[in-house]
C-alpha cells in the first residue's frame, strides 16, 4: 500500500492519491466508502490502533453471546439474524431460522389472499404500531424499497399524538374492515403501543371488522402483549428475541415483516446485511470499512462528537434515513458515563434529509457558516430506466452533478466530508448499508469507551413520564372536592417543591375540558384558581 499522503493542503493530485489510498470498495455489494476527505493522516490512524485491536475484540465477543447490557444482563445478537450459525446455541439458531420461514409464509399468504381478514375479503391495508425503532425500521423498510403497486400500502401508529391518530384512522376509512393490525412492543408493556393498540381495536371493531383475525403481534414470548394475543387468539404473533434491540431489530420481525408484506426480498436483504457483517469484522483498519467509518467520526469530533453529523441521502427513497440513524447513533452513543463511570458526557448529533433539495436549504450554512459538522454524501449508481432524457437532460446527471459539486465546495472550505456510493438501491444493498453503521456504531463505543447498548437515559425518561401520569392522577383525585384550589394550595396538597409540574397538567387539562375550570390570567400563574366542576 502506498504511503497515505498528509490531510492538509488542498492540492488536486494530493486529494487524488489520498482518494485512492483509503477508498475502500467490495464489486460483490457493489459497494463504495471513501474517507479521504475526514482529516485522516497516517500517524493519526496508527496512534489509534490499539484502541481498535479492543475494539475488535470486544465486538468478536459480542458476536460469541457476552453480556453487552450489563444493565438488564442481556446479550446483544442482532448479528446472528441474518447468520445464525453464528448464534451461541443450535436450538437459538433454529428459532432464528424457523422465524424467519413463518414471516416468509404469512406475508406471502396475506398477499395471495390465503389468510384473510374474512372470506372473499383479502387484506387491503396494513397498520403498525410501534414506537423508536419499532417504528423507524418499518418506514425505511417502506420508504426505501416497496415499489407502486407492491404489497399493501402501510399506515403508523408511531406516536401517542391523538391528532396523528385521528388523521390516520381517517385515511384508511371503510377499509379498516380488511385492515392488518401489526402491533410491536418488545416488553409488551410499553405505553406508547398499547395506547395505539387499544384506539386501533376500538376504531376497527367500530368499523364492523373482527380483531381477532386480524391482529398480529410482534414481542418477546411469554411477554404481557404475546399472553394477551395468545389469550384472545389473535390472528399471528412473531417472536423479538430478548437478545435484540429496539435500534438494531430491524433484520428481526420488525423489519422482515413489514419487508414481505411489501413484496421486498427478505432474504436478499438478510444476505446483505450478512455480507457487510462479514467485511466489517476484518481487523486490517484500512481494510474494514466499518472501522475507517468510526476512525472517521472519531476524527471529526476529536473522540468527543464536537462535530455533528449531516446525513445527505441523494434518493428520495433513503429521506427517512437521517432519522432512521438517529436512534441508532445518537441512542447508542449519547452517555453522561463512559464504562469506568466517569462523566463523559459522549455522543454523536445526527440530522439530515436529501440531496439535492439540501441545495437551496442548509448547504450555504455548511460551507460558509460555523464548522461544527461533517457531511455524509450516500449517492446510488444505478438510475432507474423509465425517466428518459427530455431536451437532452437526465435527472439523475443533475442529481449526481450536484451531489459532486457539493462535495467539492465543501472540500475547498476545508469542511470535513465522507461519501458512501451504492452501485444499485436494492434490498440487499440497504441490509449492507444498515450493517455498516451498526457495527461502526459499535467499534466507534468501544472507541470513546461507552456502552452502546444500553440506554439509561431513555428509562429516566419513562419513569419521570410514568410518575408525571401518577402525578395527574393524584391531583385530579384531590380537586374532586370540588373546592376552589390555587396552584400553591395544590402544590400544599401534592407535597412538591415546584407548582410547575401541576401548572402544565391543569392547562391541558382545561384546554380538553377534562372536568376542570381554571379562573384568572395564564399568563400570570400565581392569579389562577381552579375548581372541579
Amino acid at each position: 500500500m502506498t504511503p497515505l499522503p498528509p490531510a492538509a493542503g488542498l492540492d488536486p493530485q494530493r486529494q487524488w492519491q489520498r482518494f485512492c489510498n483509503l477508498l475502500w470498495h467490495d464489486a460483490g455489494m457493489g459497494f463504495w466508502l471513501d474517507v479521504s476527505r475526514m482529516g485522516l493522516d497516517a500517524a493519526q490512524l496508527e496512534a489509534m490502533a490499539p484502541r481498535f485491536e479492543q475494539a475488535f475484540a470486544a465486538m468478536a465477543a459480542l458476536e460469541q453471546g457476552a453480556i453487552a447490557n450489563a444493565d438488564e444482563q442481556r446479550q446483544v445478537g442482532h448479528y446472528w439474524l441474518r447468520a445464525p450459525e453464528l448464534a451461541p446455541d443450535a436450538a437459538s439458531a433454529e428459532h432464528i431460522r424457523a422465524e424467519v420461514d413463518r414471516i416468509e409464509a404469512f406475508g406471502r399468504d396475506v398477499l395471495q389472499g390465503v389468510i384473510s381478514a374474512a372470506p372473499d375479503q383479502p387484506f387491503t391495508d396494513v397498520l403498525w404500531i410501534g414506537i423508536g425503532g419499532s417504528g423507524l425500521g418499518p418506514l425505511l423498510m417502506i420508504r426505501a424499497l416497496q415499489d407502486p403497486g407492491s404489497g399493501l400500502p402501510f399506515h403508523f401508529f408511531d406516536n401517542v399524538d391523538p391528532d396523528g391518530m385521528r388523521r390516520t384512522l381517517a385515511s384508511i376509512g371503510e377499509r379498516l374492515r380488511t385492515t392488518l393490525v401489526i402491533v410491536v412492543s418488545k416488553s409488551g408493556g410499553t405505553p406508547e403501543p398499547h395506547i395505539g393498540m387499544l384506539q386501533a381495536r376500538r376504531a376497527v371493531e367500530a368499523a364492523g371488522g373482527r380483531w381477532m383475525q386480524q391482529a398480529v403481534a410482534v414481542t418477546m414470548l411469554g411477554s404481557r402483549l404475546d399472553q394477551e394475543a395468545e389469550q384472545g387468539d389473535w390472528l399471528a404473533r412473531f417472536d423479538m428475541f430478548d437478545w435484540v434491540g429496539g435500534r438494531t431489530s430491524i433484520t428481526s420481525a420488525v423489519g422482515l415483516l413489514p419487508g414481505v408484506l411489501i413484496g421486498s426480498d427478505i432474504r436478499a436483504f438478510l444476505a446483505g446485511a450478512a455480507a457487510m457483517d462479514a467485511a466489517t469484522r476484518s481487523r486490517d483498519l484500512r481494510h474494514n470499512p466499518a472501522a475507517l467509518l468510526a476512525a472517521a467520526w472519531y476524527r471529526a469530533g476529536d473522540g468527543r462528537g464536537q462535530r455533528d453529523m449531516v446525513v445527505l441521502p441523494y434518493r428520495d427513497r433513503l429521506e427517512v434515513f437521517s432519522r432512521y440513524l438517529q436512534q441508532l447513533v445518537m441512542e447508542s452513543l449519547g452517555k453522561k458515563l463512559d464504562r469506568d463511570g466517569q462523566v463523559v458526557h459522549q455522543g454523536l448529533a445526527v440530522y439530515g434529509n436529501k440531496g439535492s433539495t439540501d441545495q437551496h436549504a442548509y448547504v450555504q450554512q455548511l460551507r460558509d457558516g460555523v464548522d461544527n459538522f461533517f457531511v455524509t454524501f450516500i449517492e446510488v449508481l444505478e438510475d432507474p430506466g423509465d425517466i428518459p432524457p427530455l431536451e437532452g437532460e437526465n435527472p439523475g446527471d443533475f442529481l449526481d452533478g450536484f451531489l459532486q459539486g457539493t462535495r467539492s465546495a465543501l472540500t475547498e472550505e476545508g469542511r470535513f466530508n465522507l461519501s458512501i456510493t451504492l452501485q444499485r438501491l436494492d434490498a440487499a444493498s440497504l441490509g449492507a448499508l444498515i450493517a455498516l453503521f451498526e457495527r461502526a456504531v459499535g467499534l466507534y463505543g468501544e472507541l470513546v469507551n461507552v456502552n452502546a447498548y444500553h440506554q439509561p437515559g431513555v428509562e429516566a425518561g419513562k419513569k419521570a413520564a410514568a410518575a408525571l401520569l401518577d402525578l395527574q392522577a393524584r391531583l385530579e383525585q384531590a380537586m374532586a372536592d370540588q373546592r376552589e384550589h390555587t396552584l400553591a394550595d395544590l402544590q400544599g396538597l401534592m407535597g412538591l417543591d415546584s407548582p410547575e409540574s401541576l401548572y402544565w397538567i391543569l392547562r391541558h387539562l382545561c384546554a380538553n375540558r377534562r372536568h376542570i375550570d381554571a379562573r384568572g390570567d395564564w399568563g400570570q400563574p400565581d392569579s389562577l384558581v381552579f375548581i372541579h366542576d
